[in-house]
């Protein structure tokens, strides 16, 4: 930690009108910080030494809302400032009040913002990092330990961003709207020739898998190294299942001398991408070993309007955004269902409008050089901070919209296909629009090959995916994710096409 002048503490800037008029009690609560302010910064300090960056960065973010809190009570005169702008915007915070903090005032808040910037230096965020030592210096520009301090924070990060090359395990996150070709760019990277050794953690929203079934598990990844996690998303109620398998993964992979060269992880599409990058911060165990190279986001280009305009209930984020918005690379996917050259140039515009920077490819069929996801080291903490200043805090209030659910059917048997088609037909036709994503492998009467049925609100295909093997039991597995969903007329409907 970057150790200031100690000592006995500074008195107050004499002569000073606003001072000679506040109370005695007043002046003196605001030369001593708040109980809770340094208890706070008591636990950042441990935090800091024993490398647990993301729970110091909670317990300096409390210190600064509990200095933030008094300041505004022992100096009623001071200028409007917004809530937590002393975090947000911590220079512009100080040039409005530099003029009325005594000099005791400045040493305390000059040593939070410094340790606040080790803190998140040893995360990664090194240019907030610079950001908050800076405020350290406006406030005791002559400082001979704080310009140290910036030295080391500054040379720490070069250092770290070294060492995360060398020592953790790269981690691509999939994302994208239900029915963008998640599971087909996973199928690609499994099945191109890259040598590397690849281990998969997969997210269905539904309680019936069905991905599973239609990932090809070829050479580059073994079952052993495929992890699902079923019925719940990734960002809220399975999260805890992610750190478990990330930790899995690397005690049977790196642990016993076999390291793997990256992980991906295919999110549902119902996940709102933030809160699992946070978790490679959130806890040491991850932060220690693993570091995300990208976020790659899949935009169905015929649909995606569509998700973006959706009104959701107040509190509800819109997924869809979000994904848009963490991205570090976009596949503009399904570019051959789109009728006109103008209708990409729009739905290009409506990504630029949500993340201006990011790269984005045209592709069909989930069709993409490596080189563009893999390997890219896009993801970098400062962008999100800047976006999102409340990435790093400890808390999750993501809501899905309620009205959004699933219904899986998972029977022995055989569907006769004439009434799989008509009932598949009325259903696509009446419900549609709330239909965002419907999936299946199904048992045909009289097919020898599993029957592999997918759709995207009303657009509909199918294939056929192996054979049955000998003794294997035929059954069938739907799963249908939308807005509205009425099970009974759904699991009803569906029982009604099987064979007798």
């Amino acid at each position: 930690p970057c150790r200031l002048n100690s000592g006995a503490p500074r008195p107050p800037v004499a002569g000073r009108a606003r001072q000679r008029e506040r109370t005695p009690r007043a002046l003196a609560a605001s030369r001593q910080p708040p109980a809770a302010m340094e208890s706070a910064r008591k636990v950042a300090a441990e935090a800091l030494a024993t490398q647990r960056y993301f729970d110091g960065v909670q317990s300096i973010n409390a210190a600064f809302e509990a200095y933030e809190e008094n300041f505004k009570a022992s100096h009623p005169d001071a200028p409007p400032t917004e809530k937590l702008d002393i975090l947000r915007i911590p220079e512009a915070w100080l040039q409005k009040v530099m003029s009325i903090l005594d000099a005791t005032e400045k040493e305390e808040l000059a040593r939070t913002y410094a340790m606040r910037a080790q803190l998140l230096s040893g995360l990664g965020a090194q240019k907030r990092a610079i950001v908050d030592i800076g405020a350290a210096l406006l406030l005791l520009p002559d400082d001979e330990a704080l310009k140290k301090c910036k030295q080391d924070v500054e040379a720490f990060g070069d250092q770290a961003a070294q060492a995360t090359a060398q020592a953790k395990t790269p981690t691509t996150i999939i994302t994208g709207f239900l029915g963008a070709g998640k599971t087909t760019l996973l199928n690609h990277i499994l099945e191109e020739n890259h040598g590397k050794k690849i281990a998969v953690i997969e997210n269905e929203f539904g309680e019936v898998g069905i991905d599973d079934k239609l990932l090809n598990s070829k050479s580059s990844v073994t079952e052993e190294n495929v992890i699902e996690m079923n019925n719940g998303c990734i960002c809220c109620t399975v999260r805890g299942d992610l750190i478990a398998g990330l930790k899995k993964l690397h005690k049977q992979t790196t642990g016993k001398g076999k390291p793997l060269d990256g992980i991906i992880i295919e999110t549902t599409g119902l996940a709102d991408p933030a809160p699992v990058a946070q978790t490679f911060f959130a806890d040491d165990y991850v932060q220690q070993h693993f570091r995300i190279d990208g976020i790659l986001t899949l935009v169905d280009a015929k649909h995606i309007i569509q998700h973006l305009d959706d009104e959701k209930p107040e509190g509800v984020e819109n997924e869809a955004v979000e994904q848009v918005a963490f991205a570090d690379r976009i596949l503009l996917n399904k570019c051959d269902l789109v009728d006109s050259e103008k209708e990409l140039e729009e739905v290009e515009r409506r990504i630029r409008a949500i993340n201006e920077i990011v790269p984005i490819k045209r592709t069909t069929n989930s069709e993409v050089d490596m080189d563009f996801i893999l390997g890219i080291r896009g993801f970098s903490l400062d962008k999100i901070v800047a976006m999102d200043d409340a990435f790093l805090a400890d808390s999750h209030d993501h809501q899905h919209d309620q009205r959004v659910s699933s219904v899986g059917i998972d029977v022995p048997g055989e569907v006769v296909q004439q009434k799989l088609n008509d009932w598949i037909g009325w259903l696509l036709r009446e419900k549609g629009t709330d239909l965002f994503r419907s999936k299946g492998v199904l048992a045909v009467k009289g097919m020898k090959e599993k029957f592999v049925f997918q759709a995207i609100h009303m657009l509909f295909a199918n294939s056929q995916q192996g054979s049955w093997d000998d003794g294997e039991e035929r059954r069938c597995k739907m799963i249908f994710i939308g807005k509205n969903l009425n099970r009974e007329e759904l699991t009803s409907g569906f029982m009604k096409c099987m064979a007798r």
